[in-house]
């Protein structure tokens, strides 16, 4: 972990907007209503995927794709002006949440500023043309940070955006040099000391495949030197094997385990069933009780929790990057009300407590708990939607369900539970 990383991000809540797609108009001013109703759902961090303009050559779809980054010191003007985003901050701000923004600093949109200003800042293939390392990303060319003065140009961006906004989720992080992270980490502290760092940190094949071809990659271990939160692609394979049949649920829970005892005590992974690259939750698990307890035990899990817009209406679509496809709100499928609560049962959880979690497969019933001396909670998630008892860490009694206030008993060391998510604090 980065020597400053406050623990309490392990009980921070991330909201994630496209701004795209966040409302019919697809504007920075048109996301300011919304803001009240982001924050009542416990939100402590607002995070924009990229805000910045779009590339138009070999662009993706009729808008292109926000990742294909033609400028990092400027605003698309799809979404409004600077003074719009900088008005949008403000309010978040107001609200007491921060506001954190999409850097995307492995490559650039082939018509982007850099190309035009400074070719020397990119990756050139054997045949002496510029491009990427991904061969499907055909819509972006990779920046050289053997150049140097691409460090200087970058870093002055973040210290730039640092004014107005309280952190970057880095995408790709891993195929940057963590040496450029921490120097810019660095420098960002001069302009906001409390910066939040978030890392797309990449699937194990992802690393493997860089390295194979002789390219740089990190892992997470190494970038957690520089930053306060990495994704959990790393077990992302597991995770999706677990929930499509193709594994037992244990799989994923034995690795997630292992992270415990394999990061340093102060590790903080995201946790999430969703974001904008992955399939929406309640289609992965239908709209009922088996997302609901989903829900819930990524709320319990130790590290941050993202949501992503449309996941509090259980909305079963994910929009298109490259298109504009507005959420569609249903007002029937909302579950704020026990997002809200989750939220708040996050900020009481004893997160620097060692975490455990335990899995009966037969009934789908995931049992998970922190321990320390003085520090003790247990989650019981019902995952496959169906009732059960398993085994618990408490003492034979009475307890409240933290969720629902509703009465849960103990006997002879099991916990009997329906097709609802328990926390015992």
């Amino acid at each position: 972990m980065a020597s400053n990383t406050p623990s309490s991000l392990r009980r921070a809540v991330i909201y994630e907007v496209y701004v795209r797609s966040h409302t019919p108009e697809g504007t920075f001013r048109a996301i300011e209503p919304d803001l009240d109703r982001i924050r009542a759902l416990g939100v402590d961090i607002v995070w924009f995927m990229p805000i910045h303009p779009i590339g138009e050559e070999n662009k993706k779809g009729s808008l292109g794709c926000p990742y294909a980054n033609r400028d990092y010191r400027t605003v698309n003007p799809e979404y409004g002006t600077l003074e719009d985003f900088l008005h949008l901050t403000e309010e978040i701000h107001k609200r007491g949440m921060k506001c954190m923004i999409d850097v995307v600093y492995n490559h650039t949109s082939p018509d982007s500023t850099l190309v035009r200003e400074h070719p020397e800042f990119f990756y050139h293939k054997p045949d002496g043309k510029r491009g990427n390392k991904v061969g499907d990303w055909t819509d972006v060319v990779d920046l050289d940070y053997t150049n140097r003065a691409l460090w200087d140009y970058q870093i002055e961006s973040l210290c730039y955006w640092a004014q107005y906004v309280d952190g970057f989720r880095c995408d790709v992080a891993s195929t940057v040099p963590v040496e450029f992270w921490r120097e810019a980490r660095a420098a960002v502290a001069k302009v906001r000391p409390d910066a939040i760092w978030l890392g797309e940190s990449v699937h194990l094949a992802h690393i493997r495949a860089f390295r194979e071809q002789g390219f740089y990659a990190a892992t997470d271990s190494e970038l957690f030197d520089a930053f306060d939160i990495l994704y959990p692609y790393d077990l992302w394979p597991e995770f999706e094997d677990s929930t499509e049949g193709r594994a037992p649920l244990s799989r994923y829970f034995d690795a997630v385990n292992s992270q415990e005892l394999g990061f340093r005590t102060e590790y903080n992974k995201l946790r999430c069933i969703e974001n904008h690259d992955q399939r929406r939750a309640a289609d992965r698990f239908g709209t009922g009780d088996a997302l609901l307890a989903w829900t819930a035990l990524s709320y319990f899990m130790k590290g941050t929790t993202l949501l992503y817009a449309g996941q509090e209406h259980r909305v079963t679509h994910t929009p298109s990057l490259f298109e504009r496809e507005p959420v569609a709100w249903d007002p029937a499928s909302d579950i704020s009300p026990l997002l809200t609560r989750l939220a708040e049962i996050k900020k009481q959880l004893p997160t620097d407590a060692v975490f455990r979690i335990d899995t009966d497969d037969t009934q789908g019933i995931a049992a998970a708990s922190y321990t320390a001396p003085g520090a003790h909670a247990v989650g019981v998630f019902p995952l496959a939607g169906n009732p059960g008892s398993v085994a618990v860490s408490l003492p034979d009694g009475s307890y409240q369900n933290a969720i629902d206030g509703k009465p849960v008993t103990v006997r002879a060391g099991h916990m009997t539970i329906g097709t609802e998510a328990v926390i015992v604090l």
